[in-house]
């Protein structure tokens, strides 16, 4: 049996943005019980040139329902702004990258798989298919950031394990 383009990206996205969902309840829950201010973890990062806790969130709203969206479009642009800090913001950053996702029928990515892709920042771009823009491009990113939300707020002493990061796995089905 082979994987889907539609599992392998859509499903995937649709197993761990829960999982940030719960990361930035817990960041919140975090700040409330530690008297800290929400910056005090929305603007956390790993290193000084690494984008906080926030856009890592919102990256991962990027590189997941927007990239689907994209996909429509032919064409994938960043998104540079920098992201709220508010948790409220973030937890529908989420919230509506999920409910876009659950839209996407599975024929809709499959049929589309072999189509022209393109990422343009600026006057530089690079071709894809949708199928290579995804596995190659945005699936890669999307990890990336959601490691790293995880890892910033770890390293701010969250109580954090790996089924916080993972989610929900698609287990077999019993009979």
């Amino acid at each position: 049996m082979s994987t889907s383009l539609y599992q392998a990206s859509v499903g995937t996205y649709l197993q761990m943005l829960p999982s940030l969902a719960a990361l930035i309840g817990k960041a919140e829950e975090y700040c409330h019980a530690n008297s800290f201010v929400p910056e005090a973890l929305t603007n956390a990062r790993l290193a000084d040139d690494m984008w906080p806790f926030a856009k890592q969130i919102f990256e991962c709203g990027h590189h997941s329902a927007r990239a689907i969206e994209s996909l429509f479009a032919g064409a994938f642009h960043p998104e540079l702004a920098p992201a709220p800090t508010e948790f409220a913001a973030l937890h529908r950053e989420i919230a509506d990258s999920i409910a876009y996702l659950e839209t996407i029928k599975p024929g809709e990515i499959e049929s589309m798989a072999s189509y022209d892709m393109r990422f343009e920042f600026g006057h530089m771009g690079l071709d894809f298919t949708v199928e290579d823009s995804l596995l190659t491009f945005s699936l890669p990113n999307f990890y990336f950031h959601a490691t790293t939300a995880y890892a910033i707020l770890r390293n701010q002493g969250l109580p954090l394990g790996k089924p916080d990061y993972l989610g929900k796995p698609r287990l077999k089905a019993r009979i």
